[in-house]
Formats: structure tokens, C-alpha cells, sequence
């Protein structure tokens, strides 16, 4: 027989544990507000931005057009997020934030900031600081660009 690994060998393991265990908190914490952790990241990435095509959100999110599509159409369900039809091309539509949607994003913002120090708390701050920039070393250099919504 032949050896094989122990599950919690792996980083990855372990990487998946603490991030199944953020979210699923994060995830209860909006589903409060009426919106999903998808939802929150899409409305958050509007925030900044002007009427933005549907195509440029789904560039800057790392999403594909059809999985951008489905969260406008809830999000405008929920009075969050409004289209707007382009006067040059009837096929054409830009997104924003409603006056509701806008108004959401801090209390959002808090209860992602909450999660996080709920969570991380238990960590010295340098070590929160090193987790922190061990994660983006890896994001950056294995190019991961996608926002994280499941």
C-alpha cells in the first residue's frame, strides 16, 4: 500500500478552513441586510464608479458578462442597482447605485468590518499584518484578479 498524505498537510487545507469559516459568518451577517456576499461585492465595486456598462463591471470584478447580468437583475429586484438605456445605442445600458443602494453600502462596509476584526481579532497585529501581506504577495504573484463572491 502506498502512503498518501494527510488532508491537513496541506496549506490549502488549512487556507480553505479559515476562509470557508469568514465567509459563512460574513454570509449571515448580510443576509440580515437582505443581500448575498455577491451581491455586496457588486454593489461595493459600483460605489466608486459613475453609470458603468455591465462589461466594464465584469472586467473590474474578473466575472463573466452572464454572472454580472444575473446580480444586476436581483439587485434591481431589490431597488439596489438601476439600468440605464444608452441614448446612442438602444441595445447598450450602464449600471448604478439607487439612492437605497448607495445608503447600504456603509452599513455593509461595518459588518464586513466587524467580520473581520471578529475573526482576526485573535491574532497579534503584527501577525494579522503578516497573514495580510503573505496574502497579497500571493494574489499578486499567482495573478489572481477575480473578486472572491462564493
Amino acid at each position: 500500500m502506498t502512503s498518501a498524505s494527510e488532508l491537513t498537510d496541506h496549506t490549502g487545507y488549512w487556507m480553505r478552513m479559515v476562509s470557508n469559516a469568514v465567509s459563512q459568518e460574513f454570509a449571515r451577517k448580510v443576509s440580515g441586510e437582505d443581500v448575498t456576499v455577491a451581491e455586496w461585492a457588486f454593489i461595493r465595486a459600483l460605489y466608486d464608479l459613475e453609470q458603468t456598462p455591465p462589461s466594464v463591471l465584469a472586467e473590474r470584478m474578473g466575472m463573466t458578462k452572464g454572472a454580472i447580468s444575473k446580480l444586476a437583475e436581483r439587485l434591481v429586484a431589490k431597488g439596489l442597482v438601476e439600468r440605464a438605456e444608452s441614448q446612442q445605442d438602444k441595445r447598450a445600458h450602464s449600471l448604478s447605485l439607487t439612492t437605497e443602494g448607495r445608503a447600504k453600502i456603509p452599513v455593509l462596509a461595518s459588518l464586513a468590518d466587524k467580520n473581520d476584526a471578529e475573526f482576526f481579532g485573535v491574532l497579534t497585529k503584527e501577525e494579522h499584518e503578516a497573514l495580510d501581506r503573505i496574502l497579497r504577495v500571493l494574489a499578486k504573484r499567482r495573478e489572481l484578479k477575480a473578486t472572491p463572491v462564493d
